[in-house]
């Protein structure tokens, strides 16, 4: 394993000058510089999970697969191999602009597995999506028709917490004591459906138990809520030739 003194850190600009970026049937624009530690074949399968009724949404956006992006330093710098000592000092994400275009740079070595990256990639690509698109107003009608039946749990811990503020004062049986906090409101329609778009392209890309997100401080989402949210947004953004959504239920004994 490298020691900190021997690797040298690169500016993100530098990187982004010198290294191919490839542009896949769906349009989603990527390239991986240094010792990423993932196969050519395995990412070229990841990014091409995106559906690509996204892409024009993602037209000026890249996404750079690097070993680690450092955090700690005013300016984006990244590493080109993975030290102990620097993945202490790296961070999962890191944005920057370059022209017209947003680079987005993905630290692969923080995470010790396929499930780890995949959904770290894909709620990056939720999130500019929701940052360029906004939310469908016939998904924020349905999480809103959910949450107002009290459907258990959310997706994460913003969604969660959105919610429950937006829902101050509303009783159990849908009275308001006070007007609906609309800005909280519209916190949870973004934070609820970039979660439940990653989801939707995680479970494209990797087979994987859906319990795997959960997070102890809050409860997730309850099963057949979330697979209504997630059949939604395969009508709106279908799978892309080669990848299937399924939705499959553990039965008990």
């Amino acid at each position: 394993m490298a020691s900190t003194a021997q690797i040298d850190l690169w500016q993100a600009e530098k990187v982004a000058t010198q290294v191919t970026v490839t542009q896949p049937p769906n349009g989603i624009r990527y390239a991986a510089w240094g010792d990423t530690r993932i196969p050519d074949a395995d990412l070229e399968r990841l990014v091409g999970a995106v559906p690509a009724a996204l892409s024009a949404a993602l037209s000026q956006r890249a996404y750079y697969f690097v070993p680690l992006a450092i955090a700690d330093t005013g300016e984006t710098l990244l590493a080109p191999a993975y030290s102990v000592d620097l993945g202490d000092r790296a961070i999962c994400h890191r944005n920057a602009a370059f022209g017209s275009t947003e680079a987005v740079f993905i630290s692969t070595r923080l995470v010790d597995d396929r499930f780890g990256l995949a959904f770290e990639f894909f709620i990056n690509v939720a999130h500019n999506f929701v940052e360029a698109a906004g939310v469908p107003e016939s998904f924020a009608s349905l999480a809103w028709s959910q949450a107002e039946a009290q459907v258990r749990g959310e997706t994460s811990q913003d969604a969660w917490e959105a919610r429950r503020r937006a829902q101050e004062g509303v009783t159990r049986d849908g009275r308001s004591a006070k007007s609906i906090d609309e800005r909280a409101r519209n916190n949870f329609f973004e934070a609820s459906f970039s979660d439940a778009l990653a989801i939707y392209m995680l479970s494209l890309a990797v087979d994987f138990d859906y319990h795997d997100l959960r997070e102890r401080e809050y409860p997730l989402l309850a099963a057949p809520a979330l697979a209504e949210r997630l059949r939604h947004l395969g009508g709106l953004f279908p799978a892309n030739p080669g990848y299937e959504f399924q939705i499959l239920y553990r039965r008990k004994g």
